[in-house]
């Protein structure tokens, strides 16, 4: 068996999240409790009891979703002995999965990461005034046909690809009239459903350049060292572990698509045949079974799934 650890991004988070893992291993606890000070917030708090609203702010979610993922892998490493280093051949996540995903990695420090993830919510949001941009899916279109859809819908505005999840799952962002015409245009082609997110801001196109410019900054005042197993980069779909490398790849990826169907083949074809996801809920367990059925996918969020996934190793 070759595993890759795969780490969930936004949408994935709820109140309650964690709680049983809090409930039954002191670590997790102890890890939700670091971040906490880290960022001078209760967030575990926040996790627990909501609102759900705040919770669902991209400035909470993100480092919320890595506490829980991080807390899962100290739960392995602790109850069951694992050494990411030697079980596991890539890590890799969507979105600011990617950050959780580097942390697990030892690239950062898990303060560094929840601060660095606070900062990246903040200006993702602040980018883009609510309502001015958007994201679509578009469910049983391919690239190509996404991409066209995207350029004919743009009209002077952005409208791009921002996420390839999986075969007949692709996501488009930009500016919300051009979100909207794409949504017209895809019903004229035949694409069977178009779906606007509930998302508060257009992720993964160019309308996040300020964004992009304020990681640039942040991400030059932290030390990044070189990664226990490689990385799959969502920018490129391929294998990094040179830290300045790393640190370009996390200022493009705020702007550029998530190439997660191909990362995930990326790794299969590298040998992996198990994808672990540690984290909140199932989503990545989910597209793996649409982009390759033979590789074997489970999800690590419960003190149930902690026993199961032990047995594997």
């Amino acid at each position: 068996m070759t595993r890759a650890f795969v780490f969930p991004g936004q949408g994935s988070q709820a109140v309650g999240m964690g709680q049983e893992l809090v409930a039954a291993f002191s670590v997790a606890r102890e890890t939700l409790e670091e971040i906490d000070d880290a960022l001078g917030q209760n967030l575990s708090k926040l996790m627990a009891q909501g609102p759900a609203e705040e919770l669902q702010l991209t400035e909470n979610a993100q480092p919320a979703l890595m506490a829980l993922s991080m807390a899962v892998l100290r739960v392995l490493e602790t109850e069951g002995g694992i050494d990411l280093s030697k079980s596991c051949a890539f890590v890799a996540g969507h979105s600011l999965g990617e950050y959780s995903a580097l942390a697990a990695a030892r690239t950062f420090g898990l303060a560094d990461t929840a601060r660095l993830l606070k900062i990246r919510g903040q200006a993702m949001q602040k980018a883009v005034p609510v309502g001015v941009g958007g994201m679509a899916a578009l469910l049983g279109a391919d690239m190509e046909v996404a991409q066209e859809i995207a350029d004919a819908a743009a009209q002077g505005e952005v409208c791009s690809t921002a996420n390839d999840n999986a075969p007949g799952q692709i996501v488009l962002s930009g500016a919300m009239t051009a979100i909207d015409r794409a949504i017209e245009i895809a019903a004229e082609k035949g694409i069977k459903r178009c779906i606007k997110l509930p998302v508060s801001a257009p992720f993964h196109c160019a309308m996040m350049a300020p964004a992009a410019d304020v990681m640039e900054k942040s991400l030059g005042d932290v030390d990044l060292v070189r990664p226990l197993v490689p990385v799959m980069a969502n920018v490129t779909a391929a294998p990094a572990e040179n830290p300045d490398d790393i640190r370009r790849l996390l200022i493009e990826q705020v702007t550029a698509l998530v190439r997660w169907r191909e990362s995930v083949l990326a790794m299969r074809d590298a040998g992996v045949d198990t994808l672990v996801e540690l984290g909140a809920g199932k989503v990545l367990t989910g597209l793996t079974k649409r982009i390759d059925r033979e590789i074997t996918s489970m999800n690590v969020e419960t003190p149930a799934d902690v026993e199961a996934v032990l047995k594997t190793f």
